[in-house]
């Protein structure tokens, strides 16, 4: 059958954003627009008779670090190959750099069998929180003045320069909050409406007691309902302060590399940004 691979217009874009949804995925409201921002051209589409029967994002960070997200197939149109040519098209759009993914379990094996090595696993904590302790000192909404700040903090936990995903990322209608103290930043979060709740991405600090403070603080603004966050399993403490406020573990997934994994401080990512983009 005749099928065109080519790059997705915006609202090709939300419509993928809608099936990752529809497969329980829990995407933000707003999330096809920034995704988008991040890299025009890294959306990419199967299409039959006009039709969009898979995508994927392979959005490139720099030179050195791209990322793959997004990668769905219609599910009455599995097994036609229409998922392997998204995704050759966008592995080849990413070329030599390190790429990064977050695999569900269970196609872990499958990765792994195309280069891919997991590095750690993610837990998907969600659920109401109860009994929140004071939020703590130093706590700042992110504005224009303190993004150059934030970007330049980010690299500490991030692969590659993500400017132009950030600085949407960090405005309004989400919620950005940094600890500021004697004018260092010793983190920042992020939280946004999802199909369900909140979701807190991303999350990085210096220390658990930084993470903590602005994890308090980002469900305070997020109101009743549901928090999710993706954590890191090396962060064996912050998952138990989630647990201890009600918080549930369920989804998996692997951060997995192929080529070099990059070096970062691992330590203080309490929460990735998103699953679809890094």
């Amino acid at each position: 059958m005749p099928r065109t691979i080519r790059t997705l217009a915006r609202d090709e874009v939300e419509t993928l954003v809608d099936w990752a949804a529809a497969e329980g995925w829990n995407p933000g409201l707003g999330d096809a627009g920034i995704f988008q921002a991040a890299d025009p051209e890294g959306f990419i589409g199967a299409f039959v008779d006009g039709e969009m029967v898979a995508g994927i994002s392979a959005v490139a960070y720099g030179d050195d670090f791209g990322f793959i997200g997004l990668y769905i197939c219609r599910p009455e149109r599995r097994g036609e190959g229409h998922g392997k040519a998204v995704w050759d098209a966008g592995m080849a759009r990413l070329g030599n750099r390190t790429i990064g993914l977050d695999g569900v379990v269970e196609q872990q094996a499958n990765y792994r069998s195309m280069g891919f090595a997991p590095l750690y696993r993610t837990i998907r904590f969600a659920g109401p929180p109860d009994g929140l302790a004071d939020t703590g000192s130093g706590i700042r909404t992110i504005g224009p003045e303190l993004v150059p700040d934030i970007l330049a903090y980010d690299r500490r936990f991030f692969p590659g320069p993500r400017r132009s995903f950030l600085e949407p990322w960090l405005r309004p209608p989400h919620m950005a909050l940094a600890i500021v103290r004697d004018g260092a930043i010793e983190g920042y979060g992020v939280a946004r409406q999802c199909r369900d709740g909140c979701k807190i991405g991303p999350l990085h600090a210096d220390q658990l007691d930084a993470a903590s403070h602005l994890f308090a603080a980002l469900a305070s603004l997020s109101g009743a309902g549901n928090i999710h966050l993706d954590v890191p399993e090396t962060n064996v403490d912050f998952a138990a302060l989630l647990s201890s406020v009600g918080l549930q573990p369920g989804f998996e997934t692997a951060r997995m590399y192929r080529g070099k994994a990059p070096r970062l401080m691992q330590s203080g990512v309490f929460a990735i940004t998103t699953l679809e983009l890094g």
